[in-house]
Order: C-alpha cells, then sequence, then structure tokens
C-alpha cells in the first residue's frame, strides 16, 4: 500500500531528511531520585487531615515546596494542587462565583480552563485570540462583557504571555477579577514580572510534558489574602473547616481533595530549581529555529512582544496560504513525510466542542427556578471567534518544543526539512 508519506517522498527524491527520533525531554535527575529516597525513607508520604489544625496545611515537604515557590515567583501565596485542572477549579470559586454569572475565556486553550467554569455552575463565554501571540484579545474581552460578567481568564498560551496590562484596565472598568493561566508558561516574563503573578490569581502545571513537572500537579499563585484563604479551603474539604475557623462567607466553599502529597513536593521542590536553566535551553533552541524559518516565505514564526519573554512550552507558525499557495495539510504531510517529529495542524477552538454545540438551553423544561438569567442563550456558533477559527482550519502550524531535547543537529535537520519542503512546492501543487 503506497501511503501518503511514500508518495511525497518520491517527488522529493526518495530519501527523508531526518532518519532518527528526537532524544526526549526528561528534567528529571539524581536530585529528585534522591529526594524521593528521602521521603520514602520517612514513611511519610502524606500529611494532610481534611479539618482544621496543624496539619490542614499538609506535611513538611508541601510546606516546604510553596515557600520556595513563593520565593520565586516573588508572590505572598503559593498553594500547591494536585493537577493545575484542579488549580483552575479552586480558582474559580475562590471568586465566589455562583450559578449563572459568566467568565469570559479564550476559545483557543486546553478545554480545562472552561471546564473549571461549568464545575461552579457559571457560564463560559468564549472571546477571540490575537493573531501574533495566540493569547486572548482584549478587544474581543470588551466586546464579550455583560451584565452577567463577573471575571476573565487569561491564558499565557503556549509560553508567551497575555496582555495583562490592558486586561487588567478592562477588569478594573468593569469591576471583575482577572485568573491567569499561565501553565504553559512557567519562567516567562511580563513587563519583568513572572507570568501568572500580575493578575487576582495565577498559576503554573507541573504536569509531565511542561517545563519542570511531577508527574502531575500545580501551583495556584496570588497576593491576596482573602483569595488565599479560600483556596486553601477548595483544596482541603472546605466544609469541614469553615465552622472552627468562624468564616463568614461560605459562597463555594464546597471541599474537594485537589491536595499534592510529599513525594511530587520533593519532586517539585528541586525541578523548581531547574526552572531558569530549562526554560533558557527552550529559549535558545526556539531562536535558532526562528532565525532560519522565518525566511521561508509565507510562514510566520513566533511572535515575542517587546516586554515579554517566551518560554516556549509550544512553538506556534502561521502559513499564508495565499503567498504559498499550498494547503496547510499538505505542507504537514511533506514535513511528517521529512522526518520532522513533534507537529501539530490544529490545536482547538473550545466553543465549537460538542459540549457547547449540544449543550440543554437554560430555561428549559425542570429547570429549578425561571429567572431571566437562565432564560438567556450564549453564542456558541463558528464565526465568533474568526482569528481562531482561520487558525485551526487552515494557517496554524505548531512545534512541541517540550516535547524534546533538541541538539544543535536536531536543529539544523529541522531547518534542511523545511527548506526542502519550501524547495519542492510547486511538486506539491
Amino acid at each position: 500500500m503506497i501511503t501518503n508519506e511514500d508518495k511525497t517522498l518520491a517527488l522529493f527524491g526518495g530519501k527523508k531528511t531526518i532518519l532518527e527520533p528526537f532524544k526526549k525531554y526528561n528534567s528529571i535527575g539524581k536530585e529528585e531520585s534522591d529526594a524521593v529516597k528521602k521521603v520514602m525513607d520517612s514513611g511519610l508520604l502524606s500529611k494532610y487531615l481534611g479539618k482544621w489544625g496543624e496539619d490542614f496545611f499538609g506535611g513538611p515537604k508541601v510546606k516546604e515546596f510553596e515557600k520556595d515557590c513563593e520565593a520565586f515567583f516573588n508572590v505572598k501565596h503559593a498553594i500547591t494542587v494536585n493537577s493545575w485542572t484542579s488549580g483552575l477549579v479552586t480558582a474559580v470559586g475562590a471568586l465566589e462565583i455562583e450559578p449563572g454569572d459568566e467568565i469570559i475565556v479564550p476559545t483557543w486553550t486546553m478545554c480545562a480552563t472552561a471546564t473549571a467554569i461549568l464545575h461552579w455552575n457559571a457560564i463560559p463565554v468564549f472571546a477571540d485570540i490575537e493573531e501574533d501571540t495566540f493569547c486572548i484579545s482584549p478587544e474581543s474581552i470588551e466586546r464579550n462583557i455583560s451584565p452577567y460578567t463577573r471575571a476573565i481568564i487569561s491564558v499565557d498560551i503556549g509560553g508567551h504571555p497575555a496582555n495583562t496590562k490592558e486586561i487588567n484596565r478592562i477588569a478594573d472598568k468593569y469591576n471583575l477579577r482577572v485568573i491567569s493561566d499561565a501553565a504553559q508558561a512557567p519562567g516567562a516574563l511580563n513587563r519583568g514580572k513572572f507570568a501568572g503573578t500580575l493578575t487576582d490569581i495565577g498559576g503554573y502545571s507541573l504536569n509531565y510534558h511542561k517545563h519542570i513537572h511531577t508527574g502531575e500537579g500545580g501551583i495556584l499563585v496570588t497576593n491576596d489574602d482573602f483569595l488565599a484563604e479560600r483556596m486553601y479551603l477548595i483544596r482541603n474539604h472546605a466544609e469541614a473547616s469553615v465552622e472552627a475557623i468562624d468564616l463568614k462567607n461560605i459562597s463555594n466553599m464546597i471541599g474537594h481533595n485537589f491536595r499534592l502529597g510529599e513525594i511530587e513536593c520533593a519532586i517539585g521542590i528541586e525541578q523548581l530549581k531547574k526552572l531558569n536553566f530549562l526554560v533558557q535551553t527552550r529559549r535558545l533552541a526556539a531562536n535558532k529555529l526562528s532565525e532560519s524559518l522565518s525566511k521561508l516565505k509565507g510562514l510566520k514564526t513566533p511572535f515575542v512582544k517587546e516586554d515579554c519573554t517566551h518560554s516556549y512550552y509550544m512553538f506556534f507558525m502561521q502559513l499564508d496560504i495565499t503567498i504559498i499557495g499550498i494547503s496547510r495539510d499538505k505542507i504537514y504531510e511533506a514535513l511528517i513525510a521529512e522526518g520532522v517529529q513533534g507537529l501539530s495542524r490544529q490545536y482547538v477552538n473550545l466553543h465549537l466542542l460538542p459540549l457547547y454545540q449540544k449543550k440543554i438551553a437554560y430555561g428549559s423544561k425542570g429547570f429549578p427556578w425561571n429567572s431571566e438569567i437562565c432564560k438567556r442563550e450564549i453564542n456558541y456558533k463558528k464565526g465568533i471567534c474568526p482569528i481562531a477559527e482561520k487558525l485551526q482550519d487552515e494557517t496554524y502550524l505548531g512545534f512541541e518544543m517540550c516535547l524534546f531535547e533538541l541538539s544543535d543537529k536536531d536543529i539544523n535537520n529541522i531547518v534542511k526539512a523545511f527548506n526542502k519542503v519550501w524547495s519542492n512546492l510547486e511538486s506539491l501543487k
């Protein structure tokens, strides 16, 4: 059977450019192994209790990791959780979000950013993105504000910080809270401060394929004492502790077991020490790729704003199909045939997922109350986010930087593969 790869290679002379797999990225070393062994030898793998008291905040490694994160990110509070999805759920609940409240969120992000809103029976309203950074568009945010809007979730997608200066200006104007989902951008800078630290709540993912990881996990950061207290409670069975601390405002004080254990935090302590170096290695590799690939006609490499640095979880590219004259799919298939690994031709448009296309209308028969909030309809149809939709359908091409430990040879081979495809564009028509 002749595959598309065989056909492409035949057009290009029959031999692929990259013959060996790239080395997998691995940030775990002896330091982490030694740290885990010490925890194992201690026998104390967790020290949480789901009630108020000394152990409500976890064991020694949890507390040490959180203190290290507070110092590193220069924040008042760092709160560990067992995943960044848990972190997002915790952050939204901390904002006293009520059923029917609207939260504006970009459509170009991982699905958990929006489902964390649904967790509290609130309504995600999807905003479009900036064409250059792929981050949420402040203009689209302002267009989507309604009397029901209570918060904004910005996402530092791919590793580039969102425009928090403008987002915060809009939030102040309309009395909104802001969550910064910096899952993919630990170590990136935004106006001299770490991404994730310029809004009411921010945070980072410690999932296995991020810059640093603990297998699974997340870190919430804030400088707000009130929000921190609520996040600590939501993380650890809030309903069992609110009476003991005489908490008056118990809105959303439904607790969970979102706790990160001693082993993971011991790993995190060592991983955090490496973060700056690991981000810098991604940055150097990305700069080398950009320097060469930006010379190809119709290919736009990642944009970095002057007041920001990029952590390059993803290497986001765009194709100008008008200039190139070839579809994105044909170029993608040709690059795959040349041996380029870690490519993606689609990311996501959350507003077009089945969850939102097949939603039950608010105010339908059987709904508990019949208010104006429940009767309103939210538009999740195609056309509401044209920039993100065009990227998804036609022009986006991505390279997953954090999958690999790229050598100079690997980078040179990637460039050779791109150059070979571009020099044979006529053959692909």
